[in-house]
């Protein structure tokens, strides 16, 4: 690792704004005959292996995650699958990494993006700072942005670099000020609009013994998108190909020739087991989604790339633009897996021997000694944490699932969420509303049955209800035509949406038919759209409850920027709260919601 200070590395990072095994990823040739190659202790040799470990999306899983949100599913040899449970949290995520460092002189740990962010109360309610002292001592060496390190603005995100305490809720531990992270956050592509200069470093050197990587680093274009405008504004979500071609060329002017792009977008392989081969032939085979094309243009220059976003998990290879394979890795999420990747260095052409690059993803299982340096830690956050997180607000009868597999678009938990958001906004003086959509990628764990702590099995406490619903987005109510209301069904799976649908969360009394057999708003049988049993009205006013961030056109669904009337109501967790209290009790507790809403032809 670069022997750089701290002082050194972040200063003036922000610029603009003010303030187990998988599948091998890659074909293995043999290196020149005779050849020699330091994997451990030596320094001599032309060749040097380069252990790259990474992970992505881990947002503030500091505790082991639980419910389907700590799974895994892995396939066996004879082509079933099996569940893994139990796998994740950070206290074990240390332990396989660092064991896997042992014997390991050139190792280097990085990340895609989403480190903080939709994080649980431990590290949500601390506004992240649990997790950034997590990664420090965990010895992240450098990551790049995802779209969630914009949840609380730029000026936030220079606080995670920089350090200080939080402008509003000050410094959490008396006598403690926060120091920001060790590492990089790199943001090629994310620049000011009047200046153009990049919002945060756009590109990394790691360096040892003469062994030089550059890591760029880069979020999804569309992330303003899918951020609160309010914390981005001034800023520019470029081209992620472009941005990555631009800085591999200024890495080879200084000389760098291996480069890594550390890049927050991603892909969805055929099937969910972890260990799938994706580079297998076939019709409805391989990996598909955003991840495809921007590989296929990537610089050739470029020797592997470390993704994230879509919480998948696979190591494939997909050509770059002179045909040739190049590694693409995706660790899934939550810190469930770790992807250990070789990468073998010539120090004479001071480039990666791009055949003899290999990848395959570990399950970050807990049959390892905890970390006692994270328990520690979560002992720590926990106790100033306790007071607020531990209060019960319901009770449930059994796991109110939240599945993580792409293909289930209808899920229990957001069934329940959009009801408790339909009954809050319902009331003549609350908006009046007749039906409510959830985005899904604001239900960020399931509701398990078994108790975390000490408060009983079936008891959601509000640190459990936070964990679920941690962005407290407010509430609206707002006039939509039938034909709005439509087309937003419509927008699930075209436009922005079409190559990796996002399927709204849908209160009870509308249904409809998504027939995936279709290809792009075809999906949507219109016919099929019905609120408590009637055809929707294309030329009537339908009153609809949706948080501020879909009110706003996010996650593609431009046409909710159309509504009218719209009232402000309570928080989306508060509402969540609310309904869970009001429906469930020690004696009757909540069960389940079915499913069913939305029919789905395959």
């Amino acid at each position: 690792m670069a022997a750089t200070p701290k002082k050194k590395r972040t200063a003036a990072r922000i610029l603009a704004v003010g303030a187990g095994l998988a599948t091998v990823g890659a074909l293995v040739a043999a290196l020149p005959a005779g050849a020699s190659v330091t994997k451990g202790g030596g320094n001599h040799g032309r060749y040097v292996d380069v252990q790259l470990l990474s992970f992505n999306d881990l947002h503030g899983n500091l505790e082991p995650p639980t419910g389907s949100a700590g799974r895994l599913t892995r396939l066996k040899e004879d082509g079933t699958t099996e569940t893994l449970n139990d796998v994740g949290g950070v206290e074990y995520l240390a332990t396989h990494l660092r064991q896997a460092r042992e014997g390991n002189r050139y190792s280097v740990t990085a990340a895609a993006g989403d480190m903080i962010g939709a994080s649980p109360l431990l590290s949500g309610l601390f506004h992240d700072e649990p997790t950034i002292e997590a990664l420090n001592k965990l010895k992240l060496d450098v990551t790049s942005v995802g779209n969630h390190e914009f949840d609380e603005g730029a000026r936030e995100l220079a606080r995670i670099q920089n350090g200080g305490c939080h402008p509003t809720a000050g410094c959490f531990e008396k006598g403690k000020r926060f120091r920001g992270a060790d590492f990089p956050y790199l943001a090629a592509n994310v620049t000011n609009e009047k200046s153009g200069k990049p919002l945060l470093d756009p590109y990394f050197i790691w360096e040892r013994n003469g062994v030089k990587i550059g890591f760029i680093g880069v979020t999804l274009e569309g992330t303003a998108n899918i951020v609160s405008a309010e914390g981005i504004k001034g800023l520019k979500f470029g081209d992620e190909v472009e941005t990555i071609n631009k800085y591999a060329k200024v890495l080879e002017r200084k000389g760098v020739k291996s480069i890594v792009a550390l890049l927050h977008e991603g892909g969805l392989p055929a099937s969910g087991a972890y260990n799938y081969d994706c580079d297998s032939p076939g019709p409805g085979n391989g990996i598909s989604g955003p991840i495809v094309d921007i590989a296929k243009n990537v610089s050739p220059q470029v020797d592997a790339l470390v993704t994230g976003h879509t919480h998948q998990a696979y190591a494939c290879t997909i050509p770059d633009p002179s045909g040739k394979p190049r590694t693409v890795t995706s660790a899934a999420s939550f810190g469930r897996l770790y992807t250990d990747t070789t990468l073998t260095y010539d120090r004479r052409t001071k480039d990666i021997v791009r055949t003899a690059v290999a990848s395959a993803n570990h399950v970050v299982s807990r049959d390892v000694p905890k970390a006692e340096d994270m328990s520690r830690l979560i002992t720590r956050w926990n106790a100033l944490a306790a007071p607020i997180a531990s209060r019960p607000v319901g009770y449930i009868s059994a796991d109110i699932d939240n599945p993580l597999d792409a293909t289930a678009y209808e899920k229990p938990l957001g069934n329940l969420i959009a009801d408790a958001q339909l009954e809050g906004m319902a009331p003549a003086d609350k908006g009046g509303a007749q039906l409510a959509l959830m985005n899904p990628g604001g239900v960020r764990a399931p509701l398990v049955h078994k108790a975390s702590g000490a408060e009983g099995d079936g008891v959601v406490t509000y640190g459990e209800a936070y964990t679920v619903q941690p962005f407290t987005n407010m509430m609206t109510a707002v006039d939509l035509t039938g034909a709005q209301l439509i087309t937003t069904l419509q927008q699930q799976v075209s436009g922005a949406n079409q190559a990796a649908p996002k399927i709204l969360q849908v209160s009870k009394g509308l249904t409809y038919t998504l027939d995936m057999t279709k290809a792009g708003a075809d999906r949507i049988v219109v016919s099929s759209v019905k609120l408590n049993g009637e055809a929707i009205d294309p030329s009537k006013t339908y009153r609809v409850a949706m948080n501020e961030f879909l009110a706003g056109g996010g996650d593609g669904f431009a046409v909710l920027k159309e509504h009218k009337n719209k009232l402000v109501g309570a928080s989306d967790l508060d509402m969540f709260t609310a309904y869970l209290a009001a429906h469930s009790t020690p004696s009757a507790p909540l069960a389940p919601p079915v499913t069913g809403r939305i029919t789905v032809v395959k």
